[in-house]
């Protein structure tokens, strides 16, 4: 008979790749950790993992059961899901993982219409990097993950993981209102080759603002000068407002309450994003409404987009 707790430290193992690890994220003892690990294969009759000094990796038979024990962990959470709520209707705590500007203009919005529409489900959001939130969604430490492509092609996918498209995110350029921090002035959308003497704000080395300026500002011909660096959204769209700078962002991450203009780039550029659920048991009920939901909001947003576009057009010649 196997061992749900057992099935579970497997299946983290193979994400996490450390028994250390694996005991920090579920509050147990790396020598807990190895004696769990010891007994499943005891009940398997199987060697799950093969010891290298302090490293530990698994088998082909552990991989094997590692995929399995996902699938059976999943379908045990469903089980537990529709026993608890046995009406059908959707019910229960979904947790969802979203990059920042995506809790801001998808999870929030999201939670505020479920409170209403369907007030037995609860969202539990948690901010991660789109780097971040594959793993978790993989270790089952999230339900759902709202996530983009980065420029680097990396895509959360594979044949564990179901995707969802949302809505493609356009890359806008964020100038001050005055646009006092360079040459972006003018309407409809803007050439960055006529920015080459602009002081530009972007996050640390090798994240993905930084890549991104980086990558836009050389297609354009130029090497950005950049005089801030910030991982923080909020901080990058003050130094804008107060004319020190002008920035690229994806369009959710242009915060209204920032006296900022965002427009449009001659050469677009989009982040799609999408939202990601593990492969095996279906959803639950209220997972499927989260889900329903998040393509609902996206909705909005993409509508909403595409009218402030339409009024700040140039009119035709």
């Amino acid at each position: 008979m196997l061992n749900a707790a057992r099935l579970q430290i497997l299946a983290r193992l193979e994400n996490l790749g450390t028994v250390r690890a694996v005991g920090a994220s579920l509050h147990l003892s790396p020598s807990a950790v190895s004696a769990h690990l010891a007994a499943l294969e005891a009940e398997t009759g199987a060697r799950l993992v093969e010891r290298t000094g302090r490293r530990v990796r698994l088998t082909p038979a552990g991989r094997t059961l590692a995929r399995h024990a996902r699938v059976i962990l999943d379908q045990m959470a469903l089980a537990e899901a529709e026993l608890a709520h046995p009406d059908g209707q959707p019910a229960g705590v979904v947790r969802v993982a979203a990059f920042s500007s995506g809790v801001r203009a998808l999870v929030i919005p999201l939670a505020r219409r479920l409170a209403v529409e369907h007030p037995r489900v609860q969202v539990e959001v948690v901010e991660l990097d789109p780097r971040e939130s594959g793993p978790a969604l993989r270790r089952a430490d999230v339900d759902v993950a709202v996530t983009a492509d980065l420029l680097d092609g990396a895509r959360l996918a594979g044949p564990d993981v179901a995707t969802v498209p949302l809505l493609e995110d356009p890359v806008v350029l964020v100038a001050p209102a005055g646009a006092s921090a360079g040459t972006a002035t003018g309407e409809g959308p803007v050439d960055l080759a006529g920015l080459a003497d602009a002081r530009w704000a972007a996050d640390l080395p090798g994240r993905y603002l930084s890549t991104l300026v980086e990558s836009a500002c050389r297609d354009a011909g130029f090497e950005p000068r950049v005089v801030a660096r910030l991982p923080s959204y909020e901080l990058l769209l003050a130094h804008v407002e107060a004319g020190l700078s002008v920035a690229l962002l994806p369009g959710l991450a242009v915060d209204p309450r920032y006296d900022v203009v965002a427009r449009p780039l001659r050469a677009p550029r989009t982040r799609p994003v999408y939202a990601a659920v593990r492969r095996g048991a279906p959803p639950t009920a209220a997972t499927s409404v989260v889900l329903a939901g998040l393509r609902r909001v996206a909705a909005d947003v993409t509508a909403a987009t595409a009218a402030v576009g339409r009024a700040t057009a140039p009119p035709p010649r």
